[in-house]
Formats: C-alpha cells, structure tokens, sequence
C-alpha cells in the first residue's frame, strides 16, 4: 500500500478486524460492527462504495482501524450506490442507529426483517447492552451481594458459516 490506506485495500476479514478494533470497548459500536459483518451483505458494499475510512494506528502490529462514515448513509442510498433487500437496509438502519444515535423505527424495523435478521437483530441488541458482560448475582454468608458466573449474552451472535 502506498499513500493513504483505503479501505478497498482490505480483504473482509482485516476490514471487519479494523473496524472492530476501532469499536473496542464501545458496545453499541461493536454490535453494529458485527451486525453488518454478520449479515453478510453490507462490508463489502460499504467498503466497495468508499464508505469506510481507515486511519493507521501508532503499533504497526496491531494494524489499522476503520470507521463506517454513518452520516454519508443516506445519500447513498439516495443515489443507489449502496443497495439491499428491505430487511437488510433495516439491519443497516439498526447499526446506524446503534454506532451514530440515528432514529430508527422500531416497528417498521421488526416487522420487515425475516427470522436469520431478527436473530442478528437481538443479538446486537443484546451485546449492545453489554449482556454478554452480566453476571449471576450472589450473596454471602452475611447477605452481602457479590459477582457471581457470567450467565452469557442474552442472544449470542450465530455461528457463521
């Protein structure tokens, strides 16, 4: 790569790595990252449409973090250069409202998705409340409460193919 880093330079797996990076620590922002990863549909476009930035960390190592530009959304759409089924522009809709504050309607969000979105749906949900970080509550001798086992996200992500 020389010049700036683009994002089209990434294959998937190191885009969605970037963006994740980015998002670390930031539940809201990793479960819109892993709902477009896991939808399957949307990095390649935005990654195609120019719609990821990519900036360079200082440890070469760890290599570089992207961010989805959320607020150019509608204007791609609006031209046509991103596309997708109705269900899958509600799950884009979902992750920008989750990753940038952007309104989304909720009954018209899930009454339009099929059974595999409405999975990926609540699991972004879920670890968007940080569930996946909720912990049994127990009590002492003394009554007093304490940490007890993580009980897991209350819908884990899938399992992708």
């Amino acid at each position: 790569m020389l010049g700036e880093p683009q994002a089209i330079d990434l294959d998937l797996l190191d885009l969605e790595s970037a963006l994740l990076r980015a998002a670390v620590g930031d539940y809201a922002l990793e479960a819109a990252v892993l709902l477009l990863a896991d939808s399957g549909h949307w990095l390649p476009r935005l990654q195609s449409a120019g719609l990821v930035a990519i900036a360079l960390d200082g440890d070469a190592d760890e290599g570089p973090w992207a961010a989805v530009q959320w607020g150019e959304l509608d204007a791609a759409l609006s031209a046509g250069v991103i596309t997708g089924s109705s269900g899958q522009l509600r799950l884009l809709r979902a992750a920008a409202g989750l990753a940038d504050g952007q309104p989304v309607d909720l009954a018209d969000l899930t009454a339009g998705v099929d059974r595999a979105e409405l999975t990926l749906l609540l699991a972004a949900l879920a670890h968007a409340a940080g569930s996946h970080e909720h912990r049994h509550v127990v009590r002492d001798a003394g009554g007093v409460r304490g940490p007890g086992r993580l009980l897991g996200p209350v819908v884990a992500w899938p399992v992708r193919d």
